[in-house]
């Protein structure tokens, strides 16, 4: 049996308590908690954890200072474009969406890929077309428009570049649990990068680089997403656990050790079937939190 466990994630870059107002802190610690209560109230009531990962990220992708959801970045088009994507460790099951617009929570059209098809990641129209088939619940374009998200995206424009979200004080979400019967699950999402172009996908709609469940541990990922992608950084940390008997703690550490050995920037959060949590980063900050039976906490700075 395992003990009760959720971790959540709301980026990581460059947060700094300089370039941070108490009110706007106290905005983001309250997203966290509110995410951390959808999921732990399914926890608690005997439900299962692929259940609380993604009601935990719904409430993310619906609250608007984070880059998923309703917060999504701007593409170099001037609209969102967002991926997605859950795991189930208890069967190695997984679901992803990639560049999908329109649709008010991706991780809900990830999981119906998982359980719906026989595939795990469907991109574009084809992931647009199973969520017209299944009803998924869309928005339109003034549903995604927040205007610190328009001004970032002016601001890449005018100087030409594609600015990693996450070096704002904003970012990619996601989230891992451990329910009661000790089954683990993953579940991340995202709008990526301001101002991106080409249909740029990053890590977190591919399973074993940014999400990844199974026996051993669950992991979501945050970060500059094409070192999670080189160093297959959430199947990394289970790799370690299971081949060289690490604990989670001393296998997420290395994995962010190897990120910074080949130039990544950013953090994971990861949970055990014992219910053991670990949330490292080689950032400025990351926006995180968890609960247990023992109580809940959220963090933003490194210190």
């Amino acid at each position: 049996m395992g003990k009760l466990a959720l971790a959540i994630h709301g980026g990581a870059g460059t947060i700094l308590r300089s370039q941070m107002t108490p009110d706007l802190e106290a905005e983001y610690r309250s997203g966290l908690e509110s995410a951390l209560r959808a999921g732990w109230e399914i926890l608690e009531k005997g439900g299962s954890s692929l259940d609380a990962v993604e009601a935990a990220v719904v409430s993310l992708e619906d609250f608007p200072l984070f880059n998923a959801g309703r917060g999504s970045v701007f593409t170099h088009d001037g609209r969102q474009e967002m991926d997605a994507s859950i795991m189930d460790g208890r069967n190695l099951k997984a679901g992803a969406v990639a560049a999908v617009r329109n649709i008010k929570n991706p991780i809900k059209l990830a999981r119906l890929v998982m359980e719906r098809t026989e595939h795990i990641l469907l991109s574009g129209d084809g992931a647009a077309d199973l969520a017209a088939s299944a009803g998924v619940e869309t928005a339109p374009d003034e549903y995604f428009f927040t205007e610190h998200r328009w001004l970032q995206y002016q601001e890449a424009l005018a100087a030409g570049r594609v600015q990693l979200d996450h070096s704002k004080p904003i970012g990619t979400v996601g989230a891992v649990a451990c329910d009661a019967n000790g089954n683990l699950a993953a579940a991340t999402s995202t709008g990526g990068m301001t101002n991106k172009k080409f249909g740029r996908v990053g890590d977190t709609p591919l399973i074993g680089a940014g999400t990844y469940a199974d026996d051993t541990c669950a992991v979501s990922c945050t970060g500059h997403g094409e070192y999670f992608i080189l160093g297959v950084s959430a199947f990394d940390v289970a790799a370690r656990m299971r081949y060289k008997g690490l604990s989670l703690e001393d296998a997420a550490r290395e994995t962010i050790e190897h990120q910074s050995q080949i130039g990544g920037e950013g953090g994971l959060i990861a949970v055990d079937s014992k219910g053991n949590i670990t949330l490292p980063f080689n950032s400025e900050g990351m926006y995180r939190g968890y609960v247990n039976n023992r109580g809940m906490n959220t963090g933003i700075y490194s210190d």
